[in-house]
């Protein structure tokens, strides 16, 4: 019942360790652009189970606690990203509008919130569309077009200036980035860049796996120059350590040296994993301090759960062609492991032609599963992923 830990998609871990600069450095973004100080937008990239998300929603938590308007979405790879960046645009609104002072302002931008929302082509439908729970009339003539980026643009440029009047700013979260079309990542960077321009109190920031920042920058030639990149890596020993220790010292817990040694080896760091093996390591130690045997006794547990939870649940996804795909980039990893590998390489372990294999390969980026981390190449968005197919083999 006190085990601290947190092994959970998205879940804050109870000390978010190795995560201070970003953190930091975003509290100088949000006063900057409350300020009207240049500043850019933001995109966090990295693989699963870094904490992307968890920390995508601390920064969230930042820009609510200086009342910022903030939304969030998660971008889906058979959805457009017109209804998503409605509905957060609309959280956004709802919680800048509780404070503001005139109420027929905020019905004139709830109303363009409203018409953007309501523009939704055909084939992002897929089903009913959504209608915001708003009083007044969809707008005519502001946001309504069908031109995503024109219609992006006034939006944007219209709850910045509701949040303007209050002397903050607005925030909109953009989760699995890299699932958006090209068509709708050069709508939001085309949008970004005009609020940029006219210094409005608006910032995106976006979270996806190691290729969106290339995505990005194929979608407008200036994306390169549009974001602040920050690329979320494994924990170094030290903010690992800090992640184990913190939450242990709340129940009156200690790890001895050779125990943390050894959960880092086994963990490389990846906050995830950290979480997993903290978790069993807790459950089968008998006493304080935690000891290497301990943490040894647990591994096979840990490696369970994340054989179910974390690997297995993605393989299954996978095709019989994709699998053989994925087999092949793991038994040429087998001295780096989950490094880049050619796609040449993986054809000639199938003893295949490279062009045969587009498809399983297509598939599998689809899925999100492997990216391309450069033309001619790939590599898994799991860490330790191909170890967990090399034992499956085995």
């Amino acid at each position: 019942m006190r085990n601290p830990y947190a092994p959970g998609a998205g879940q804050r871990p109870p000390e978010l360790a190795g995560r201070d600069a970003q953190l930091r450095q975003f509290d100088v973004t949000l006063e900057r652009v409350a300020a009207g100080r240049p500043e850019r937008s933001m995109v966090l990239s990295g693989l699963r189970g870094v904490g992307k998300t968890v920390l995508l929603n601390a920064l969230r938590s930042q820009a609510v606690q200086r009342a910022w308007g903030t939304g969030k979405m998660e971008a889906r790879p058979e959805h457009g990203v017109r209804i998503g960046v409605a509905q957060a645009v609309h959280a956004a609104v709802r919680e800048v509008a509780r404070r503001h002072r005139d109420p027929d302002r905020v019905d004139a931008v709830a109303a363009v919130v409203k018409a953007f929302a309501l523009r939704t082509a055909a084939p992002e439908r897929r089903g009913a569309r959504w209608h915001p729970p708003i009083d007044v009339a969809a707008a005519k003539g502001r946001a309504d077009s069908g031109d995503l980026e024109l219609d992006l643009v006034e939006l944007f440029g219209d709850v910045a200036e509701l949040a303007g009047d209050l002397g903050v700013g607005i925030a909109v979260f953009v989760d699995e980035m890299q699932d958006l079309g090209p068509a709708d990542l050069a709508a939001l960077c085309g949008a970004c860049h005009d609020v940029s321009q006219a210094g409005a109190p608006l910032i995106v920031v976006g979270a996806g796996l190691p290729h969106l920042p290339t995505a990005l920058s194929a979608s407008k030639s200036y994306a390169e120059r549009l974001f602040r990149y920050v690329v979320v890596d494994r924990l170094a020993r030290e903010a690992a350590d800090r992640a184990l220790m913190v939450p242990a010292s709340t129940e009156g817990v200690s790890f001895n040296a050779e125990a943390l040694t050894e959960l880092y080896r086994l963990t490389d760091g990846y906050p995830y994993f950290v979480q997993a093996y903290g978790k069993a390591t807790w459950d089968v130690a008998p006493d304080t301090p935690i000891r290497v045997a301990d943490v040894r006794e647990a591994a096979p547990a840990a490696e369970d759960e994340l054989a179910v939870g974390f690997f297995g649940a993605r393989y299954e996804r996978a095709t019989p062609a994709e699998r053989d795909y994925m087999r092949a980039m793991a038994d040429l990893n087998a001295d780096s492991d989950d490094g880049v590998v050619s796609t040449s390489d993986v054809a000639d372990v199938l003893r295949r032609r490279p062009q045969s294999l587009s498809p399983a390969r297509d598939g599998l980026i689809k899925k999100g599963l492997v990216f391309a981390s450069a033309r001619g190449s790939v590599a898994f968005t799991v860490p330790q992923f191909g170890s967990y197919l090399r034992r499956q083999r085995g």
